[in-house]
């Protein structure tokens, strides 16, 4: 499902670098006054064919601007699109968790270790640290150079310093040296967890 969605990304990425490229193109094509120069017969209606054309006529920019409807409709438009695509561009920034790590087999060949797999065998060991109420493990980076994110929710009882040092000392030193890793750094949240006041009589 991963691999469809980011084959999808790819594509709409690439249709749209595609149509503003043709699109800006066209602009500069008539901008520049390139078919007069080039003596080139255009279609009846081709847009954009000599400098001083605007991109818009009149009568298709002036058309609907006298409804009351049409400036909100325009302007509720473009903060739709606006917010479409910086959360597409933030969509593209963060940080995507890995598929799989690439684990030395000492062949010269390597092997493959599902990542999933090894986020669960760490957040089972982190759970059954003392002070750790829940864990959630996620590994990102690169698959030669993982790198773990961590976020614990630590019971009242817990003491936040011996629990991140039992995390690296121990369960991340496991996964480390199963995976066949030279290092795993980490980064680790820790949060936590309230309780519900109960009454005693």
């Amino acid at each position: 499902m991963r691999r469809v969605g980011r084959a999808i990304n790819r594509v709409l990425l690439g249709l749209s670098g595609a149509v503003l490229f043709g699109a800006g193109g066209a602009v500069l094509f008539g901008g520049l006054g390139l078919p007069a120069k080039w003596q080139l017969r255009l279609p009846a209606g081709w847009p954009w064919s000599r400098p001083d054309e605007v991109l818009l006529p009149a009568h298709a920019r002036t058309r609907w601007s006298g409804q009351g409807w049409f400036w909100p409709a325009v302007i509720a438009a473009l903060a739709v699109f606006v917010l479409l695509m910086l959360w597409w561009l933030l969509s593209q920034l963060r940080r995507h968790r890995l598929n799989e790590i690439l684990v030395d087999s000492g062949d010269g060949e390597g092997a493959t270790l599902r990542a999933r797999a090894l986020e669960g065998v760490l957040a089972a060991e982190t759970e059954s640290l003392e002070g750790v109420d829940r864990a959630g493990v996620l590994l990102t980076g690169r698959r030669s150079e993982p790198r773990v994110r961590a976020l614990l929710s630590l019971a009242p009882h817990a003491d936040p310093g011996t629990v991140v040092r039992r995390l690296s000392d121990e369960a991340v030193a496991h996964a480390r040296r199963s995976a066949g890793l030279d290092r795993l750094p980490g980064d680790v949240r820790l949060r936590a967890v309230k309780h519900r006041p109960e009454r005693v009589s």
